[in-house]
């Protein structure tokens, strides 16, 4: 006879542990439970954005106000993720405010041109090594889909080359390769910071190659950087074989006032913006070399169309000249980086002293959680264990009143006061104390 194939104690006992911090989360909020049931009458899976989603229903938020947020049940949060880097400032900075509703209260759609477009432009352009000329869109999904066509109109090529496990916007999706919701664009892949293999594909590529897109630190990928020396390799590899390196900044572009291109002396093609620049409006923004841009130079027979109802929109337009221009400049960037910096080093020493397999990566102020101990440099393919842990985490640490992302991911704003990450610490210190034996190898 066949032995039984009976789970581990371990195993067992973080799959009961797992079942009680679902039931305790779905008991402390019948409000948000309700407004799930309700929602999942009118949207598919009761829910708008994927990342929201999960199981048995997602938290609804009622409001928000610094770096806090309160539910639907009244339960208060200090808010460690920050809308997935979108939330910079917080959810109620005054002076990204006032400016929005002193542009709406001159109008809201004036379907024309502005000088505060004009302003942020600048910025924009000042800010960024690799921006001569700059576009704004409505989100940095639309600033990868317009960079991309800028790329492959001025190199008269049609393939693209992305990183596995990476994340362009809802329709460049890349965690399990190629999805049926991606544009249709002939893609080629490579491994995250391989910089042997990705140089080969580059070359293999050669001139059917318009463009490399890929991200100088993954975001959704579980927040792993790229060295310099990858980034250096596909800088060359690009410039040898007329291939336009575009580097997504849309999450990374917080790392120091000129994007984590400026940190690593590495200056792409062009790059893509969006999330924070605007203080939390919505927006997106694509730039680059100027001769690449002016393929949308409208003074020009044939140049490219690039429409959008909301690209110049008031309201982002003028919070952009304050967020970029007074709020996030000089030492506030640098000391958003190395409070994360500081974070993520005690974290990990945390996760060290209690032998458990778990870590942190990132750089600055966007950090993930990862439960397991071997260096990652590339986008895995996670187990089934380590799910259960990343959720018990999750589960655990909104229950210490704390809200990141059902990921593990951490992405600092600027009102979090040392006092709230002292807090956080000293939960995460906890969180292994209390759970340290299902976190380790059996």
């Amino acid at each position: 006879m066949a032995p039984l194939d009976l789970p581990s104690p371990r195993n067992s006992d973080l799959e009961s542990a797992l079942a009680e911090a679902r039931a305790s989360y779905a008991a402390a909020r019948p409000e948000s439970a309700a407004i799930h049931a309700a929602a999942r009458q009118v949207m598919p899976g009761g829910n708008t954005r994927t990342v929201l989603f999960w199981s048995p229903f997602p938290i609804s938020m009622a409001r928000g106000e610094g770096a806090r947020l309160w539910d639907a049940d009244g339960r208060e949060y200090t808010d460690m993720l920050g809308e997935y880097t979108a939330g910079l400032f917080g959810h109620s900075e005054k002076r990204i405010l006032d400016a929005a509703k002193a542009a709406m209260d001159n109008g809201i759609n004036l379907a024309g041109a502005g000088a505060k477009e004009v302003r942020f432009a600048e910025l924009v352009c000042a800010r960024f090594p690799s921006i001569d000329r700059v576009r704004f869109t409505n989100s940095g999904t639309e600033a990868n889909i317009m960079a991309l066509s800028a790329a492959r109109a001025f190199t008269g090529r049609a393939e693209i080359l992305v990183a596995k496990g990476g994340y362009h916007g809802g329709v460049m999706t890349f965690a399990y390769g190629q999805s049926s919701v991606n544009l249709p664009v002939p893609t080629r892949f490579f491994t995250y910071n391989d910089i042997e293999g990705t140089v080969a594909a580059i070359r293999e590529a050669g001139d059917k190659l318009a463009a490399v897109l890929l991200e100088p630190m993954l975001g959704s990928g579980g927040c792993i950087p790229a060295t310099r020396e990858f980034l250096m390799a596909l800088r060359e590899a690009c410039t040898e074989t007329g291939a336009v390196l575009i580097f997504d900044e849309v999450m990374t572009s917080r790392h120091a006032e000129g994007g984590l291109q400026q940190r690593h002396g590495v200056t792409p093609d062009m790059t893509t913006l969006g999330k924070y620049i605007a203080g939390g409006m919505n927006i997106g923004a694509f730039g680059g070399r100027a001769e690449i841009m002016d393929v949308f130079d409208a003074h020009r027979p044939g140049a490219l169309p690039h429409a959008g109802t909301f690209n110049n929109n008031v309201w982002s337009m003028a919070a952009g000249c304050v967020a970029l221009g007074e709020l996030f400049t000089g030492p506030v960037v640098e000391a958003l980086f190395q409070r994360g910096e500081s974070l993520r080093a005690r974290l990990n020493a945390a996760c060290a002293e209690a032998g458990v397999e778990m870590q942190f990566t990132g750089a600055g102020s966007m950090m993930a959680a990862h439960f397991r101990r071997q260096p990652i440099s590339t986008p895995y393919a996670a187990t089934p264990e380590e799910e259960q842990r990343r959720e018990l985490f999750f589960l655990d640490m909104l229950e210490a009143g704390f809200y990141l992302a059902r990921r593990g991911m951490v992405a600092l704003s600027l009102p979090l006061a040392p006092f709230d990450l002292e807090r956080f610490v000293t939960a995460f210190q906890d969180f292994l104390q209390a759970r340290g034996p299902l976190l380790r190898a059996g």
